[in-house]
C-alpha cells in the first residue's frame, strides 16, 4: 500500500530539495502551486504549473519528476516514463527520480498484463 503512493509522499520531498536550488523565485512559485494542487488531486493545474516551470527552466529535475508523477497520476504512462528518463538524465544519481521511476514501470507491469488477458479472452471466445 505504502509503495502505491511512495511517488506522491516524494514528490513534495523532491520538489523542496530541488527549490532550495532554483534560480528563479517564478520557478519555485510555480513548483509550490503544482505541489498544492497535486495534494488537492487538481492533476490538470498541478501539470500546467510544472509546465510553466519547464518553459521557464527545462533542465528543472524538480518539474520533471512532479510532471511524470502527475502524468501517472493521470493514467498517461508513456508521458510519465518519458518525463522520469528526461529527469534521470538531468540527474542520473537522483534516488528520488530513480524510486519513483522504478515504481512507475512496476505499476504499468501488472496493468499490461490485465490488458494482455483481456486480449485473449475476446479472443477465445470469437
Amino acid at each position: 500500500m505504502i509503495k502505491k503512493y511512495f511517488p506522491f509522499l516524494l514528490l513534495a520531498v523532491s520538489a523542496a530539495v530541488v527549490c532550495a536550488s532554483c534560480s528563479s523565485s517564478h520557478s519555485v512559485d510555480q513548483l509550490k502551486i503544482g505541489v498544492w494542487a497535486s495534494e488537492k488531486n487538481l492533476w490538470d493545474e498541478a501539470v500546467f504549473r510544472w509546465k510553466k516551470v519547464l518553459l521557464a527552466d527545462p533542465n528543472s529535475v524538480a518539474a520533471h519528476n512532479n510532471l511524470a508523477v502527475a502524468f501517472e497520476k493521470k493514467g498517461l504512462f508513456d508521458q510519465a516514463l518519458k518525463e522520469y528518463e528526461t529527469a534521470l538524465k538531468l540527474a542520473p544519481d537522483n534516488a528520488v527520480v530513480k524510486s519513483n521511476y522504478q515504481n512507475c514501470k512496476e505499476n504499468i507491469q501488472p496493468t499490461a498484463k490485465k490488458e494482455e488477458e483481456g486480449k485473449k479472452g475476446k479472443d477465445e471466445k470469437k
